[in-house]
């Protein structure tokens, strides 16, 4: 039987290996987003062959990630089923994409029962219309940008640990400033990103922060999901400062597409099931949406 552990840097290299063999735009499986969001779903991951078992906790409840990576898809899912039979666990797969559904049909035809995650999906953007708002339909958040670069002294640079006690000031800042407006799940985020600067770069996370007049006035801190993704984990900005977080969203961006030729597409994850969340990924006109499933296998 397999044994699920808890996780740790030393796991890095070889789910970094299996996510990228995985190519897959999705949020849900890199592992940076494993490990900072890990006090929050008290995620245990092992390797099986040449793909990676997670299980976690959600809403409560014991659930596992579709195992990504490359090779034989059977062995894992047994792998899963006879771990989840053993445990008396409901044997239930979180994450799966449109892709993973056929995979799963080819392997169980029938056996799957598939339920949409609405509020799971990816908001996934074409990186070079971010990088410039290009066309009609970003033209609003050209104009803030405009106003913004008339307005202020800013510069755009890479995010260094000399840098993070400014982004936590700012953040301790932002969260207070919004705490009213915000959902309770702040709580979570802020933990999940004070995990992460606390090793970024043993993350191998890549950043960037807005400054004006020697002032952090945003950030944002992602990684690559696949050879052609970059996945947006944090992006926060001074709401009150017109133009920020529309030149954040720009020039990480462009640094990103910078740093990796190959980058095409942008994930700024999912919404949560916010109203305002919603509303702002949207206003940044998505590409399309990464849709979500739970499957669970028939009488089981």
């Amino acid at each position: 039987m397999v044994q699920f552990k808890t996780v740790t840097l030393g796991d890095k290299s070889w789910v970094d290996e299996i996510v990228m063999n995985e190519n897959s735009p999705s949020a849900d499986y890199n592992f940076g987003n494993i490990y900072i969001w890990d006090k929050h779903y008290r995620q245990l991951i092992c390797r099986c062959g040449d793909r990676m078992l997670t299980k976690l906790r959600y809403g409560g409840k014991p659930t596992f990630v579709f195992p990504v990576g490359s090779g034989p898809l059977r062995p894992a899912i047994e792998a899963i089923r006879e771990f989840a039979a053993f445990k008396g666990y409901p044997m239930t797969l979180r994450g799966i994409t449109e892709k993973h559904m056929l995979m799963l049909e080819d392997e169980y035809p029938g056996r799957f029962e598939y339920t949409e995650d609405v509020e799971c999906a990816d908001y996934i953007y074409q990186a070079g219309k971010l990088a410039t708002y290009s066309g009609r339909a970003l033209h609003g958040k050209k104009n803030h940008c405009n106003r913004f670069e008339a307005e202020h002294d800013w510069s755009f640079v890479p995010l260094t640990r000399e840098l993070i006690p400014d982004c936590l000031d700012m953040l301790n800042m932002w969260t207070e400033t919004n705490l009213d407006r915000l959902d309770p799940s702040i709580h979570l985020e802020h933990d999940a990103i004070i995990r992460a600067f606390a090793v970024y770069e043993k993350l191998g996370l890549e950043g960037g922060a807005l400054l004006s007049g020697g002032k952090v006035m945003g950030f944002s801190i992602g990684e690559m999901a696949s050879r052609d993704t970059f996945d947006v984990h944090f992006e926060k900005a001074d709401i009150s400062i017109n133009g920020a977080y529309p030149m954040v969203c720009r020039e990480m961006t462009r640094l990103a597409m910078s740093r990796h030729s190959e980058l095409r597409y942008i994930n700024r994850e999912d919404d949560m099931g916010l109203e305002s969340l919603r509303i702002s990924k949207l206003s940044y006109k998505p590409e399309y949406l990464l849709k979500k499933y739970t499957a669970r296998m028939k009488d089981e």
